[in-house]
């Protein structure tokens, strides 16, 4: 659960979510491709990817001088995963909510 956790908080972060959602559509990329259009600087895109790193969410490898970044799977698999174990309970309660609203609209007015 704690990693769970340390994935939730890494995503509620605007700039890391966007991270995330680049590198998941873009495949790899550089640290400098990631800074480029969020008006940031690069200390400031490593803190965001080394938090990401340390919640387990992306990778780091080395290319000569360049750090190249991609998604983790696996961190984004327990993310997956622990949403759609909570599916059912979700499924269920707007199922209720819809009974509810079916019996509400079915009363005489």
């Amino acid at each position: 659960m704690n990693t769970l956790l340390t994935a939730f908080s890494a995503l509620s972060d605007a700039t890391r979510f966007s991270i995330v959602e680049q590198l998941m559509q873009s495949g790899e990329l550089s640290a400098g491709d990631l800074i480029e259009g969020r008006g940031m600087s690069g200390a400031a895109i490593s803190r965001h990817l080394k938090v990401l790193r340390q919640a387990g969410l992306v990778q780091q490898r080395v290319r000569g001088s360049q750090r190249i970044y991609s998604i983790q799977p696996e961190g984004l698999r327990a993310i997956a995963e622990w949403t759609i174990s909570k599916r059912q309970f979700w499924e269920g309660s707007l199922d209720r909510l819809n009974d509810l609203i079916e019996s509400e609209n079915s009363w005489p007015t």
